[in-house]
């Protein structure tokens, strides 16, 4: 099987789970560099237990309130894409062909649209035309909140890995080693999980989303984040 048919394979996979493969990657990534940025922020030369403890509490903290406004904006996120859908429907009823077949096309996105051609559109037009009429106001569904659920999980749970280390190991420098190095491998499972998704090679966007997330928690830490 090619990268590409790969590619096509985890797509289709992915078209009934709560939350698409890049959606929780992104997820996952998120909740990395946010914990990253209170770990690699504390001073193991001068640190004790309690101040390894406000940081393990500040990057648990941090990470749970995040990942509720994180969780809080994907709802938003989709009940306004429900409602640009719903829109898109009653225009499609509303107006002539050739205006209803552009209409789709330019909701079509820029990889796709260019195999949208004049047989294919009016075929969407004629079924967009075949639904019920949608209603007028976009409200929170089921999945949505399931999925906002998700999305809280993946930013908080993403923390747990990076934080362990320094539950259990007493010496702060030797629980930092062991944090980075599980950070870097999580972020590089993640991007390795990003390219099984695109069809692309893994060990190169793995390595590529390491070295980015790293990079990310640096700037991240040098803005005072």
């Amino acid at each position: 099987m090619t990268t590409d048919d790969r590619g096509v394979a985890a797509l289709l996979r992915s078209e009934h789970r709560v939350l698409d493969p890049v959606e929780r990657v992104s997820e996952v990534i998120f909740g990395l560099i946010m914990a990253l940025t209170f770990t690699c922020s504390l001073s193991v030369a001068t640190s004790g237990r309690q101040e390894v403890r406000e940081m393990l509490i500040g990057a648990l903290g941090c990470n749970l309130a995040w990942g509720i406004v994180d969780a809080v904006m994907y709802v938003i996120t989709s009940m306004v894409q429900r409602a640009r859908e719903f829109a898109l429907v009653r225009a499609v009823k509303s107006l002539d062909d050739a205006t209803a077949r552009r209409l789709v096309h330019d909701h079509m996105s820029e990889a796709l649209a260019p195999a949208a051609d004049e047989v294919w559109l009016d075929r969407t037009v004629g079924r967009l035309r075949a639904l019920p009429a949608p209603s007028s106001r976009a409200s929170v569904t089921a999945a949505d909140v399931r999925a906002a659920i998700a999305v809280l999980l993946f930013v908080f749970v993403s923390t747990l890995p990076v934080a362990v280390p320094f539950v259990f190991i007493r010496a702060p420098e030797h629980a930092l080693r062991i944090s980075n190095a599980v950070a870097i491998l999580m972020l590089f499972a993640a991007g390795a999980a990003l390219a099984r998704f695109a069809g692309l090679p893994r060990f190169r966007l793995g390595l590529g989303v390491a070295v980015l997330g790293s990079a990310l928690v640096g700037l991240t830490i040098a803005l005072g984040g």
